[in-house]
């Protein structure tokens, strides 16, 4: 089986060409499991099978992404930049624009230059502002985000927040990262969240600036990026006015990832009773580096296939 391994702002995958290893659907868990477990393996956040769009999708190729843990993740917007380039150098689609489906729908996207690609991320369907959630007698204000149908479901809390005292630091990069993995465990895990969360911790350090840290559902740890997760902050930063939207830059451990808002509907921005949205938004962008690490075989022997 060849793979390539890339990443995406140092959020990392393994990637196989499904259109021509012809896996079973249902041997791609075990795969990735196996294949993502650093030390052991080749190690990566994700696993991703390139395959032929569903019947009657119009698509260049389908992404099947899945967890480290094994678990099938909805869309990784790091993932499909990943994808996106890998579909360019292998002849897959037309030219510098490429069509992807996700389980959770359509995603296109752009070539920039040879390492730097933009793509257009689901819209939000669901987003609350301000929910509050209870984790050990301290109640955190988060905005709650959902991309996508079915949804990826993001929370953004602000740092210092809530976090300043519990996590000993005035600033999110200074802070106490045993602290800070505690919380964003059990944030990821809340009762309230049916389907736990990607837990985006931030802080505003300028103008259309941010320092982000994700604690990551799937990976169980922090993460050097989180695409989906970015797009799912700045979505919800913009609708309070605390940037612009336009061009957003987000640093995190892998590098800098930018965000464009292009379109907020006005009509429903105020939000309904209970601080929840309907779509609000519409084009959000990602745009960020991608790295092509390796080629090779996989000849792992603890692999059953």
């Amino acid at each position: 089986m060849k793979f390539w391994k890339m990443n995406g702002a140092g959020n990392d995958f393994v990637i196989i060409n499904n259109l021509e290893e012809n896996i079973p659907l249902d041997k791609l868990p075990n795969i990735a499991r196996t294949l993502c477990e650093r030390h052991m393996s080749i190690g990566a956040d994700g696993f991703m099978a390139v395959g032929k769009p569903s019947e009657g999708v119009q698509a260049d190729a389908r992404m099947l992404f899945y967890n480290s843990d094994g678990s099938i993740g909805e869309m990784c917007g790091n993932g499909a930049r990943c994808i996106c380039r890998y579909c360019f150098e292998n002849g897959i689609g037309d030219g510098d624009l490429v069509t992807i489906e996700t389980t959770a729908g359509i995603v296109t996207g752009k070539r920039i230059d040879q390492r730097l690609y933009r793509i257009r991320l689901n819209d939000p369907t669901h987003i609350e502002l301000d929910k509050v959630l209870n984790v050990d007698g301290v109640d955190y204000h988060c905005a709650y985000v959902m991309l996508g149908d079915p949804g990826i479901p993001h929370l953004a809390v602000e740092y210092p927040g809530q976090l300043g005292e519990l996590c000993n630091a005035a600033h999110l990069v200074e802070a106490d990262r045993a602290a800070l993995f505690e919380i964003g465990r059990k944030l990821r895990f809340h009762a309230d969240l049916p389907k736990g969360a990607n837990v985006n911790f931030y802080e505003i350090v300028g103008i259309d600036e941010v320092d982000e840290i994700t604690y990551e559902r799937g990976v169980e740890d922090f993460t050097y990026a989180c695409g989906t997760g970015t797009g799912s902050l700045v979505t919800a930063l913009t609708l309070m006015d605390q940037v612009s939207g336009e061009h957003v830059r987000v640093n995190v451990r892998g590098g800098i990832l930018y965000i464009d808002v292009e379109e907020i509907d006005e009509e429903i921005s105020s939000g309904n009773e209970g601080g929840g949205f309907d779509t609000a938004v519409h084009g959000l962008y990602l745009t960020g580096p991608t790295n092509i690490v390796c080629k090779g075989e996989v000849t792992d022997e603890d692999l059953k296939i």
